[in-house]
């Protein structure tokens, strides 16, 4: 998959998970690997970026001794899920038209 499109996707998935619940690097690697390959090395990347845009705050919190960041999603974060779904139509409508020329081909 491209780069700079698998980027995009985990930003999405990391806002998505953040609007169940906030959640701290470890976890969100946990719940987003189920559908997009992720690693620590990408992740906080991505997460100091959407901090910087306004899409996340982050505030920490005492655990076992040490501090933990938390990252919570804003109202900016939430208009761009919705920003990500209705584009992602559009993407669709090509994909489909992609995919259908595709397959009405004799190879």
């Amino acid at each position: 998959m491209d780069i700079q499109l698998k980027r995009g996707l985990i930003e999405i998935c990391v806002l998505k998970v953040l609007t169940i619940s906030n959640s701290y690097g470890y976890q969100l690697i946990k719940d987003i690997s189920p559908y997009i390959e992720i690693s620590e090395s990408t992740l906080y990347p991505i997460l100091k970026r959407l901090e910087a845009s306004g899409l996340l705050t982050v505030y920490s919190i005492e655990h076992n001794g040490r501090l933990r960041k938390y990252y919570q999603i804003t109202s900016l974060g939430r208009n761009k899920i919705q920003e990500f779904i209705f584009e992602w139509q559009e993407v669709m409508k090509i994909y489909n038209f992609i995919k259908e020329n595709i397959e009405n081909e004799k190879i």
